[in-house]
């Protein structure tokens, strides 16, 4: 008979304790370990089979060395992320933040997928109905795909049996924080299940050959939720990335045995989903304002595609003294740098003012290369406005609720026309948004020179 004895395990880092502990020693998490009851079973009788089917030794001579055949992927941004299409046998996590488009993405690509293979979508936080309905949503004109099967189910065992009897090529897990073991004694999404699971299903893709996503939620640090080891058991480990309230998404590659690290793809939240962006500079800049204050362009290399971002810098005297700095998609430890070094070297005094910079579209920028075009911005203030989006069904709201006239920024790319119902008036600027709104023209402010030291 096998012994039990209790364990205490970080959620967020996977550390194991004897005893239990208000602060983890690893990653410095309060009240982040969590009790589990662990069974000594003996170790199974070893099988001769590893990974790729077999375990015997062979020369490194005699082990093909032909390009692993890829399976093609109608979605371009997708298969340049991946590194040209899916590899058979892999397994690929997707994280995110919640409700920034993991399930649609995914689902999007079950459904191109499904067209020439065998897809099966595991779900064990929606229903199979609700499933039905974003699928209708995304693609209302296409036919459901005959070899796309929907299934609703969070304990392991049973998604295996489902495995062997469809058969899939393609294999969708709608979270992995939401699978179990049932002969594990720990609630789902802990860190023995989640780390269990990919186990499970990463021996599931190496032996069988089914192409397996997960997804996996982000949490509040910026990881997948669960143990950081969770990457390394994967092959490929995506990011989705983007501001919720802004309409651009980057998928974004951090590992990639099959392909170059970094790479990105860009999509756009559209009313049936994510649409490809295939020229993102021009995306990025379509709506700037040409020669606007406190606007800078840098180009940014994202793995092997430069692209043309636009910097936002904003500066205004601190209220009590006790200055800010405000960065929105650039590192608060090098806006403190460059603006150390603007006050030091260009005399401009920033010791007593607000920085607000941010990257237009909801991009990250890490590389030195943007300093310039961050220190450019700075210096200089910006009041353009900028299209949010699904700005059709916003104006359709508003008509609704019996508003006549509604103020937006000028839309500068082609689109959804505007409702009927309600009139718009497109602005460029706070400035021309006021004057539109109260019919006053502001005065404008006065500019004072600093003599050089």
């Amino acid at each position: 008979m096998s012994k039990t004895h209790t364990r205490y395990v970080c959620q967020q880092c996977g550390r194991v304790s004897a005893g239990f502990m208000g602060r983890c020693p690893q990653c410095g998490s309060f009240n982040s370990m969590v009790e589990e009851i662990v069974s000594d079973e003996p170790l199974a009788k070893s099988t001769g089979r590893g990974l790729g089917g077999r375990s015997a030794p062979r020369r490194l001579s005699e082990v093909s060395g032909d390009a692993e055949d890829r399976i093609p992927v109608p979605i371009g941004e997708f298969a340049r992320v991946l590194g040209g299409g899916i590899v058979p046998g892999s397994i690929v996590l997707v994280g995110g933040d919640p409700g920034i488009g993991k399930s649609t993405l995914m689902l999007q690509l079950a459904l191109e997928m499904a067209n020439s293979l065998r897809v099966l979508y595991v779900s064990g936080e929606e229903s199979e109905r609700q499933i039905k309905m974003r699928a209708a949503r995304i693609a209302p004109e296409a036919k459901s795909p005959a070899d796309l099967f929907l299934v609703t189910e969070t304990n392991l065992d049973a998604i295996f049996e489902h495995v062997k009897a469809v058969k899939p090529d393609l294999l969708i897990v709608d979270s992995i924080q939401t699978v179990y073991l049932p002969e594990m004694e720990s609630a789902a999404g802990s860190v023995s299940q989640v780390r269990e699971s990919a186990n499970r299903l990463r021996e599931l893709a190496k032996s069988s050959g089914p192409a397996v996503f997960v997804i996996g939620h982000v949490t509040k640090e910026g990881t997948i939720a669960g143990p950081r080891v969770l990457e390394h058991i994967v092959d490929t480990v995506l990011y989705l990335e983007g501001d919720r309230f802004q309409a651009y998404r980057l998928l974004r590659s951090v590992k990639n045995r099959f392909g170059a690290t970094a790479e990105v793809g860009v999509f756009e939240m559209v009313e049936r989903g994510l649409a490809e962006v295939a020229n993102p500079s021009e995306a990025f800049l379509a709506e700037r304002m040409v020669n606007a204050a406190g606007s800078a362009i840098a180009v940014t290399m994202e793995g092997t595609r430069p692209l043309l971002v636009e910097v936002q810098g904003l500066t205004s005297a601190a209220q009590f003294g006790n200055a800010r700095r405000n960065p929105n998609g650039v590192d608060y430890n090098r806006l403190q740098m460059i603006a150390a070094v603007l006050t030091r070297r260009v005399r401009i005094n920033l010791t007593e003012a607000d920085i607000f910079v941010n990257v237009v579209g909801g991009l990250k920028i890490d590389e030195p290369a943007a300093d310039l075009a961050i220190a450019a911005s700075i210096a200089s203030s910006a009041g353009e406005l900028r299209m949010p989006g699904q700005m059709p069904v916003r104006l359709r709201e508003a008509a609704k609720l019996g508003f006549k006239t509604a103020i937006v920024p000028k839309r500068l790319r082609k689109g959804e026309p505007w409702p009927k119902e309600i009139e718009v008036v497109e602005a460029r600027s706070v400035q021309q948004a006021l004057e539109a709104a109260f019919g006053v023209q502001k005065e404008a402010p006065k500019v004072r020179k600093v003599a050089e030291a």
